[in-house]
């Protein structure tokens, strides 16, 4: 029987990696807009959902084109077959988060710059403020809802397909 709460084909895994990018690009981009603008009204919530679309695109990109096969040969290299689902899981998490934190912490706010049309190189100097923080955030995102929301999307869906298949889990 194949893992429940993993994806099991591409497309699922297109549904895996969508649900932890919506969830950790909404609740990443909610904090650091907040921080820039010191408050929460009309005007930075309509910042956060317009933005929202950008960094989404731009997260997935990266984790498909990059982050994603990096990750999967470090989480190769530092672990053992024998290792159990949460260590691999937890070494896939770290070096998810370590690149798209830093990646992100200079291209979220290249976006927000862009569309306020207010970009400076004052984004990359704040850069090496904003990178510690955000992976300390975006890691508790990941570990303790983006991971196990989108493990109970994937367990959910193949129960559903077992329970079709008249095979039980």
């Amino acid at each position: 029987m194949e893992e429940l709460r993993l994806p099991w084909n591409e497309k699922e895994g297109l549904l895996y990696g969508s649900v932890i990018a919506l969830i950790t690009a909404f609740l990443m981009s909610s904090i650091n807009i907040i921080d820039n603008t010191g408050t929460l009204d009309l005007n930075t919530a309509t910042m956060i959902v317009t933005g929202l679309p950008f960094i989404f695109v731009a997260v997935m990109i990266l984790m498909s084109a990059f982050v994603g096969r990096v990750a999967s040969a470090l989480v190769q290299r530092f672990t053992e077959p024998t290792d159990g689902f949460y260590a691999k899981i937890t070494f896939n998490i770290i070096f998810c988060v370590l690149m798209m934190s830093f990646l992100m912490s200079l291209i979220g706010p290249s976006i927000g710059g862009l569309l306020s049309g207010s970009w400076s190189m004052a984004i990359v100097d704040h850069w090496m403020v904003i990178w510690p923080r955000n992976f300390f955030f975006a890691f508790w995102i990941e570990m303790l809802i983006a991971q196990p929301t989108a493990r109970y999307v994937m367990k959910h869906r193949h129960l559903r397909i077992v329970a079709a298949r008249g095979v039980p889990a």
